[in-house]
């Protein structure tokens, strides 16, 4: 075995190959770029050493530098993650060229499955089934169309380089496919300098389904399938294993076909073979085609492990240190199903486009596993793919495994940037995926309704007024008191675009009277836990500066509005300022006849053991003082009167 490795990637990818590495007494070298230098997975390995700046050409994509570092740094392997360089045959090349290990496939494997076309054939050669199509040299326009028309429409136009579903377009009719053709050569061209395309018929009830493999070069084995069949253009969005409705019949040949994929090229480690289903008729043996191949471990396979209790990276390192495989077919478990979702920093409403910031909050369930490399405090890069976790849970059979996810959303907390976490809790309960009716088309047929944004119902509007006033925490008995009437408080929030205006009643210790939206709730603070109207909540309140998150349920961010800093007037006419909450008088420096500009300050308020100054709203002459220092005042009171503006 390796006294230590270096991991050529970074995050969540870095951190969970440390993890098992660690648990094997293998010492790890992380790599950094600039963005990267105070990175959860730089200082969760036993050497770091920076690679360049920030962008992933300069740094993470550099093979020359980081292969340097593996040699500086006393690594004998070098484990690439998924994504990067782990692909990338000239990389392993290099490797093996400076006396280093690659924890992963040959050159020639990676080779061998780059380019679609020339792995379709291949695929034919081993006897695995691959979707009708043409996947010749041939790049003729006018020929491709012929052979379009020879499949049947519709058909599927793909780039043979590359992936991500760049370079893909579905062409229903004969008259749309030239331009259809042109637009799919361009995107392919711009994205991976190769035009060329090959056609295939299209599925039309697809079900995206893969099998994990795991090679010594010689044989192979397979570790079940996984179901990755939700997806929004192309990009995998919840994975699960087994698949819904897979019997072993079909698993089996599944499963046959994946390794003579595999041995095939002579494979080395884990990999993932892609089939496209067609599931109009259910799953059924001649109902499978090869897709590709994926030469690395995958983003999901935590639920392989899962049902399986295999560690994929502890035999990636082992395998790759010259031991056998270390379990037959026959050895290799099924054990109940797991489900994997991927949290991501984005704008869901506006079309899952990325997001950035800083987490203040970053919070996961207990019973879930989590895969995450960042923490409260890191920020999401514009560098680097958005994501801040994969959430994995595991039960007895899928209901369970999907109770259990819905659960684990609903009791993570992240707050500092957007994220699709709204989304994730809709999407694990849409009826027809909770059935297991699944196919690639899901999302799309119904994403209004799983990328509306909620919005935060009455109560976490409430419990977003008390922490605007800084009632939200643990408290003692309030200062002040009156003697027929509860202490009032006004408060002013925004979510979006909405001013919300919310008054609290103080009725006791921890215990609050909230008007809001045109409701009122019985709001109490007992032993830790948010009470409304009598029921126990899971609510919790995170509160940063004027940004409030509450989490119930979902994450509901608003920002506080200091009414004591845009204190103005009665009627909103700026004449009038008043008391915004119950406190003392500490200061009152207006005098009548004085001339004042917006902004200046005319008292200090007391209140909440804190000092708060209330200000002009605007130019004008003091007209009335209405209230005198060490005066204990109620929400609401008039301070000061400003005469009207002649304008």
């Amino acid at each position: 075995m390796f006294d230590k490795i270096l991991i050529a990637n970074r995050g969540e990818i870095a951190c969970r190959v440390m993890e098992t590495a660690k648990a094997m007494g293998v010492g790890t070298v992380a790599v950094y770029s600039d963005a990267d230098a105070r990175a959860k997975h730089v200082e969760m390995a036993d050497a770091a050493v920076h690679i360049g700046a920030s962008p992933p050409g300069e740094s993470y994509l550099r093979g020359d530098v980081i292969i340097a570092a593996a040699l500086d740094s006393g690594a004998q392997a070098v484990h690439p993650g998924y994504g990067f360089l782990s692909e990338n045959p000239e990389f392993v090349d290099a490797v093996e060229a400076a006396g280093l290990v690659f924890i992963g496939p040959s050159a020639d494997a990676i080779r061998a499955m780059g380019l679609k076309d020339a792995a379709k054939a291949l695929m034919v050669k081993a006897g695995v089934p691959v979707v009708p199509g043409y996947h010749g040299a041939g790049q003729d326009a006018a020929m491709l169309a012929g052979e379009a028309a020879k499949i049947g429409y519709p058909v599927l136009i793909k780039a043979v380089a590359g992936g991500g579903g760049k370079g893909m377009r579905r062409v229903d009719a004969p008259g749309a496919f030239a331009d259809a053709l042109a637009s799919a050569r361009a995107e392919a061209s711009g994205a991976f300098g190769n035009d060329a395309v090959l056609i295939e018929k299209y599925v039309e009830k697809p079900r995206h389904i893969e099998i994990q493999v795991f090679g010594d070069g010689q044989r192979a084995v397979h570790l079940h399938e996984r179901d990755c069949s939700l997806q929004r253009r192309h990009q995998k969005v919840i994975e699960e294993a087994p698949a819904p409705g897979m019997t072993e019949y079909m698993r089996a040949a599944m499963g046959a076909a994946a390794v003579r994929a595999a041995e095939a090229i002579g494979y080395k480690g884990a990999g993932t073979v892609e089939f496209i289903v067609d599931a109009s008729q259910g799953l059924r043996p001649d109902g499978f085609f090869f897709m590709e191949m994926n030469t690395r471990l995958q983003v999901e396979h935590p639920v392989t492990e899962a049902i399986t209790g295999v560690d994929l990276v502890e035999w990636q390192l082992r395998v790759a240190a010259g031991e056998p495989l270390p379990m037959t077919q026959a050895r290799i478990p099924l054990s109940g199903h797991a489900v994997e979702v991927r949290l991501y920093a984005e704008d869901v409403p506006k079309g899952f486009l990325p997001a950035t910031g800083t987490l203040t909050h970053l919070e996961f369930a207990a019973h879930a596993r989590a895969d995450s490399g960042v923490r409260a405090g890191d920020a999401i890069s514009a560098f680097y793919d958005p994501m801040i976790a994969k959430i994995i849970t595991h039960g007895r059979d899928r209901a369970q495994a999907l109770a259990r996810m819905a659960t684990a959303l609903a009791d993570t907390r992240v707050a500092g940037s957007v994220t699709n976490h709204a989304f994730l809790r809709k999407l694990v309960r849409h009826p027809d995926f909770l059935s297991g009716d699944v196919d690639t088309g899901l999302i799309d047929r119904d994403i209004v309704a799983l990328s509306a944004e909620p919005a935060p119902c009455s109560r976490s509007r409430a419990l977003a007024a008390l922490a605007a006033i800084g009632l939200d925490g643990e408290l003692p008995d309030l200062p002040g008191f009156t003697l027929w009437a509860p202490m009032t408080h006004a408060a002013r929030l925004v979510w979006k675009d909405e001013v919300i205006p919310a008054r609290i009643a103080v009725l006791g210790t921890g215990r609050f009277r909230v008007a809001v939206d045109e409701a009122t709730h019985l709001v109490e603070r007992r032993a830790g836990a948010w009470w409304i109207d009598g029921h126990r909540t899971p609510a919790e309140i995170l509160r940063q500066g004027a940004d409030i998150t509450v989490f119930f349920g979902n994450g509901y961010g608003f920002s506080a509005i200091d009414a004591l800093d845009v204190t103005g007037a009665a009627g909103g006419d700026g004449n009038l300022v008043e008391a915004p909450m119950p406190g003392l008088v500490k200061a009152v420096f207006a005098s009548v006849g004085q001339i004042v500009a917006k902004g200046d300050r005319l008292a200090i308020l007391e209140a909440m053991k804190m000092e708060h100054v209330l200000v002009a709203a605007r130019d004008g002459v003091v007209a009335e003082v209405l209230v005198a220092a060490a005066v204990q005042v109620e929400a609401g009171a008039a301070l000061i009167r400003l005469e009207e503006d002649a304008a």
